[in-house]
Order: structure tokens, then sequence, then C-alpha cells
């Protein structure tokens, strides 16, 4: 359920529009409200009732820029991120519907750098909060866990469409998401975090973002009750076109990601998943790839 800093947020709609091809171009910018990939190990298998924080960590580097038919836009294009961002988890000792009622809350720290032909940006700040407004906690048995719920997405980070480097996105978006856990401390393990956004319109420049279907992946193997190792990665497909003032003009983006992943629990609540992945089969969007740490820190 975590909806937060956009991995092309540095690009913003306006510099896009002069220097690249509309054709390579999908949803405002090139990026997303959710960062892909950003779930690992254990996504659908919440902890019981209390309250828990979470730490994400990401670096994202990409130079290349494709076109709707895959191929690289002849450009000097370079985009640099690194992220920090805090998440405070409330699993209430509420059941509704047979599943535990929990809330959750994630604000991101943002440094990012991009540039584009000549011209260069780059800012820092608070990102855009993901609020998880509702979400359902299922443990169907000892090894079978899932989430349902709906995330919010509020516009709070810094945005301006003169510049490039912008933290913000400048609009407001849901997201609808399941999460299912298969969980073995020395077996298999698998996960996979389904969603569907729907963005809103930025007032400041008439552009609708289309929805977007996307899923984080991870699958892998207990080597010993505190460790496991495995892949993971995210794939992602937009479903509906970009609209400006309400006319659809296309550029649905896609992509895959793949690499290595390995978690580590020390059994007393604190636990640390690392990953690399590798973007690949990608359309309208920025190639490149993505370093991940996310840590649950026990209070």
């Amino acid at each position: 359920m975590m909806k937060f800093f956009h991995k092309v947020g540095a690009a913003s709609a306006m510099v896009m529009a002069l220097c690249v091809p509309g054709e390579a171009q999908a949803t405002e910018g090139g990026g997303s409200n959710y960062a892909m990939g950003a779930e690992n190990y254990l996504m659908g298998a919440l902890p019981p009732p209390g309250v828990y924080s979470l730490l994400y960590a990401n670096r994202y580097a990409a130079d290349d820029l494709m076109d709707g038919s895959g191929s690289r836009v002849p450009i000097d294009f370079r985009l640099r991120a690194n992220v920090v961002a805090p998440r405070l988890v409330w699993v209430t000792d509420t059941t509704l519907f047979g599943g535990q009622l929990f809330h959750a809350a994630l604000l991101p720290l943002v440094d990012m750098d991009v540039s584009v032909g000549s011209m260069r940006d780059s800012n820092r700040g608070v990102g855009d909060i993901d609020l998880t407004a509702f979400a359902l906690a299922y443990h169907h048995n000892p090894n079978f866990h899932s989430v349902v719920g709906m995330d919010v997405f509020i516009p709070v980070g810094e945005y301006d469409v003169e510049d490039m480097a912008n933290i913000g996105r400048n609009y407001w978006g849901v997201q609808a998401a399941y999460a299912a856990s298969w969980v073995n401390p020395t077996g298999w393990n698998a996960d996979i975090k389904l969603m569907y956004d729907y963005n809103f319109e930025n007032n400041d420049t008439n552009y609708q973002s289309g929805q977007e279907l996307h899923f984080d992946y991870s699958l892998g193997y207990g080597v010993s009750p505190n460790w496991v190792v495995g892949i993971g990665g995210y794939g992602y497909k937009q479903t509906t076109g970009d609209e400006v003032n309400g006319v659809d003009i296309g550029n649905e983006g896609q992509a895959f990601a793949i690499g290595p992943s390995i978690k580590y629990d020390n059994g007393k609540g604190f636990f640390l998943s690392l990953k690399y992945q590798k973007e690949m089969a990608v359309e309208n969007r920025p190639e490149g790839d993505a370093f991940w740490v996310k840590a649950i820190l026990p209070f």
C-alpha cells in the first residue's frame, strides 16, 4: 500500500514537451505516483496489532528514454534520484470483513538531478504524501497472508511548471491494491502486489495522466531461518492514454524489471531486504536501474 515519490518526477511535462518527441512520454513527465518495485518480501504479511516504523531507501539512475516502439530516443538524457522514505504503520485491534484494519502514512525525502540536452536542474525536499486510508490484513494460515486496501496520493511536494526538477506531481491520485505472501523460513517464499492507479488532472498544466496497472513481485528460498535469497522486480502497463485539455493523446507506457533480492530477519522484529532491479521492455518511459533497501525498525 505504498504510493509515494515517482521515479521520474524530475523531468517535468514542460521540459519533455520541448525536448522530447511526444510519443516518448507516458504519464505526465514520464513518471508515476508509485515507485515501481518498491516492495519486496513479506509485502502481503502484516504483523500483529501495534505501531510499526518502516524505512524505504532508493537510488534510481536512467540514461535512456524509450519511445513507443521500445527504441532509444536520440537525446542526451540523464536522471538520478535518491530517496529516503519513512513510513508509519498502525495495525489496529479492529476486525472488519474478517481482516485486521490498519492504516499507514509515508513521507518521502527526495534528492534528484535531471538533465535534458544542455539543460540541467536539481532539487531536494519533502515529496508527496502516501496515505493508506483503508486496508485489511488477512492471515489465512501460518504460511499464507494477504492484504487489500486503498491508498490516496496527496500532492504536497514542491512543484513549479517552469522547473525541470519537480519533487511533487501536483495532482491527486488513488490506488487500489491487493498483496499476497507465501512465507516459509526454510523453503520457498513468494510475494506479489497488484495495483491499479487512477490519476486526477494537474490543474497547472491541464494534463491528466492515464490509468496504470502494475505489480511488484519477489520469489526466493529460505537458505536458513534468517536468510532468504532470490529475485524481485515489477511489471507495468498503462491501460488508458494521457489527456490534455480532455483530449486523449495516447502515449501508453510499459516496463518490466528483474534482479537479485535478499532478506535478513533476526526473528526479534528487525527485518532488512536489499534488491537491485534492471528495467527492460520499456516503452514511452525512461529505462534505468534501481537499488532498494527496505527495513522494519522495531520501537
